[in-house]
């Protein structure tokens, strides 16, 4: 379950009208700005950015862009771009910067569904000119790189196999923990290939079979990317540094934050709001965390 979800009494033309008196004149109300477009999904923040273009004869983003700086302009036009194409966007930049940052293709391609997933490649190669898959084969290698390709098919199984459940439990823990040596294979196949809720299945069943969760038996068993693609692809998510936290703020917002927030408050025993209050001090992603606070105080 999102935070952030679409705005009731919601009026484009409104909404585009108040964004254009925050940046009229001398200064910037910041605070307008972040308080509407936190409190509109992004289906709404298109259709103000249409109603914008057609009241004032300019791009929003263009001009969110001219009067912001820093990390608020980053967070203001991640949240103005349409989630196919910012996903589309972050996985080019990706792969076509010097290195490849690895943590973006994990976190994006490990939490996405298999519609979000075709959808990106669709977008990937009408905004880039090129095929996701054969540019993340030209970066990366090995059984890390055959589980993304799987990810990439977009073919994972859908709801809970009670019939494989076992099977796919004693095929991990013979793969990894009952052997000498790993099968990374097994691994890649299970995980790349099983829905979300079959797998939690399985690994409830592993746990009861082999005393032990099954992300101590991946982190032992396997190594650099394909450990952290595989951990993620577990987890359904994945981050820790700003630009991480930033998508994945801006691109769960609709998803399943609240979830986030449960399993972050969890696992660390702190509220992940305070945490970010604390190391950031960044009002846009504290109000992506509480959309539900500002309901009867945000922008009319």
């Amino acid at each position: 379950i999102g935070t952030v979800k679409p705005f009731v009494n919601f009026n484009a033309k409104h909404d585009a009208e108040i964004l254009h008196k925050a940046m009229k004149g001398l200064g910037t109300n910041e605070d307008t700005i972040i308080m509407l477009l936190t409190a509109r999904s992004n289906d709404q923040r298109q259709q103000i950015k249409a109603a914008y273009k057609k009241a004032y004869g300019k791009d929003l983003v263009s001009a969110l862009k001219s009067e912001l700086g820093g990390l608020l302009e980053s967070l203001i036009v991640a949240l103005m771009t349409p989630p196919t194409l910012y996903d589309a966007s972050q996985l080019h930049k990706a792969l076509k910067g010097a290195g490849t940052d690895d943590d973006v293709l994990i976190e994006i391609l490990a939490s996405r569904t298999s519609e979000e997933i075709e959808d990106i490649i669709k977008v990937y190669k009408k905004e880039f000119s090129g095929k996701l898959e054969k540019d993340i084969c030209g970066d990366t290698s090995g059984h890390y790189q055959k589980l993304l390709v799987i990810l990439l098919q977009g073919s994972r199984e859908e709801g809970v196999d009670e019939e494989k459940i076992e099977k796919d439990a004693k095929d991990l823990f013979a793969a990894g923990e009952g052997k000498f040596g790993t099968n990374e294979e097994t691994f890649v196949t299970i995980l790349g290939n099983r829905s979300a809720e079959h797998l939690r299945e399985v690994f409830d069943a592993y746990k009861k079979l082999s005393g032990s969760d099954i992300e101590d038996s991946i982190e032992g068993e396997t190594t650099g990317n394909l450990e952290n693609l595989l951990v993620t692809t577990k987890n359904g998510r994945a981050g820790t540094d700003d630009d991480t936290l930033m998508r994945i703020m801006v691109s769960r917002s609709e998803v399943d934050m609240l979830d986030i927030r449960a399993s972050f408050k969890k696992t660390y025993g702190v509220s992940l709001y305070s945490t970010i209050q604390v190391l950031t001090g960044c009002t846009t992603l504290m109000l992506l965390l509480h959309h539900s606070r500002r309901c009867s105080n945000g922008v009319k």
